[in-house]
């Protein structure tokens, strides 16, 4: 299937690790220019230079996105180097533990870190996106729909990023720029395997989860988000804006207490 994305430019923050990393490699794979942006920037490096090596085009920013003057700059040294914005996925985030206990404080700083550069990002490339007529797609968390407990400020945080995405899909539908989310559960990434690491007994917990997923009893892999993520940005889904695409083996929606 043609995607209709070949040299097209799409910025991916947290494009580093993880889910970013996969959505990187799957935009490369369909001949797209992805943009790696974070801050992690050994591991952004070496993917630059792995997609460059295998023929492919990108380009690696290092920023910390809570600023957002960072964000702005992110916009401007894409399109000053490409010419054009097609895409958007806001991606980065931490499940920081910021419970309600915890305080205020850290409730604000989680907001911020993983909030507010969804805003900043999209805002700085809107203008790029209304004349490529593109595409912004937020990732999420499942637990803006089921809660977790213990993390208050990122569960905010993700609920906020669905309701965005259903307010910027109506108000930017004018200029033909869909808006969608992708919702992952359980996905293996760097920052699920140090939580899972912080239990005492890591295994017996991992077994437990999986235990309850119910279209395969595993994980989701990052490529199945890369995948769906993809094609949200692609000119495939050129009718679909405002949904919450929630890609997770059933774990949300599928009544658990029977498998």
């Amino acid at each position: 299937m043609d995607l209709g994305i070949k040299d097209k430019v799409f910025i991916v923050t947290g494009g580093a690790k993880g889910i970013g990393k996969a959505i990187i490699l799957e935009l490369a794979n369909e001949g797209a220019i992805p943009i790696i942006v974070g801050r992690s920037e050994r591991e952004a490096i070496e993917l630059e230079r792995q997609i460059q090596q295998d023929g492919g085009q990108c380009q690696a920013i290092i920023k910390e996105l809570a600023d957002e003057q960072n964000c702005k700059e992110v916009a401007d040294l894409a399109a000053q180097k490409w010419g054009r914005i097609d895409g958007l996925v806001n991606n980065a985030g931490l499940n920081d533990g910021a419970g309600f206990e915890k305080g205020p404080g850290a409730f604000e700083l989680s907001v911020r870190v993983n909030l507010f550069h969804y805003y900043y990002m999209a805002h700085y490339c809107l203008p790029w996106l209304k004349k490529s007529k593109g595409s912004i797609v937020n990732i999420s968390s499942k637990t803006a729909l089921t809660g977790q407990g213990g993390t208050s400020g990122y569960a905010a945080s993700n609920g906020a990023q669905l309701s965005l995405t259903r307010e910027w899909a109506v108000e930017l539908s004018s200029f033909g720029i869909r808006v969608n989310a992708v919702v992952p559960a359980e996905v293996m990434t760097p920052q699920y395997e140090s939580w899972i690491h912080s239990f005492d007994d890591p295994g017996e917990k991992l077994d437990s989860i999986v235990s309850k997923i119910p279209l395969g009893n595993r994980m989701t892999t990052p490529g199945e988000i890369a995948a769906m993520t993809v094609f949200l940005l692609s000119e495939r889904s050129s009718h679909t804006t405002g949904q919450w695409m929630i890609v997770d083996g059933g774990y949300v929606h599928l009544d658990r207490t029977k498998t």
